[in-house]
């Protein structure tokens, strides 16, 4: 071989490893490109306990229960299911029911999602557009037409 070829072959090589890893991550990440899954989503998914992920919905009415030590326990829904809640922390100023919001956590063993972080909306019309589409999908979707534009 001469020595021209021997580079085309390297570079050959060097571009199918490259396109090989490439693909190899998209595929891994094919199911984590989600902003977050709503409560539906998390049921029709079969998501393992201890997967990290984030959970999006609604805070239903009258689910808001506050333990010792700083933890909240809430329910998160889409009004076709609901997931329970645990949080250990502050939360944002504005935390109510009724309120759009993305945690970020992992189920454990018993079915309760852990919360590390919580994300509440940030004025009284502004919903994440991920929540907005999931409850238009729902047929749940109350809000004005204010809250479907981003800022």
């Amino acid at each position: 071989m001469t020595r021209k070829q021997r580079r085309s072959v390297l570079i050959g090589m060097c571009l199918t490893v490259l396109g090989l890893s490439v693909g190899l991550v998209l595929y891994s990440l094919e199911d984590s490109i989600v902003f977050f899954y709503s409560p539906s989503d998390l049921v029709a998914k079969n998501i393992q306990p201890g997967e990290r992920i984030r959970l999006g919905g609604l805070i239903e009415e009258g689910s808001i229960k506050r333990g010792e030590s700083m933890t909240v326990q809430f329910s998160v829904t889409d009004t076709a299911k609901t997931i329970q809640v645990r949080y250990t922390g502050v939360l944002p100023d504005l935390f109510s029911e009724g309120q759009g919001v993305v945690t970020e956590g992992a189920l454990d063993s018993d079915g309760f999602f852990i919360a590390e972080n919580v994300l509440a909306k940030h004025d009284e019309n502004y919903m994440p557009p991920e929540v907005a589409a999931a409850l238009k999908k729902q047929g749940a979707w109350k809000g004005n037409e204010a809250a479907d534009k981003p800022y």
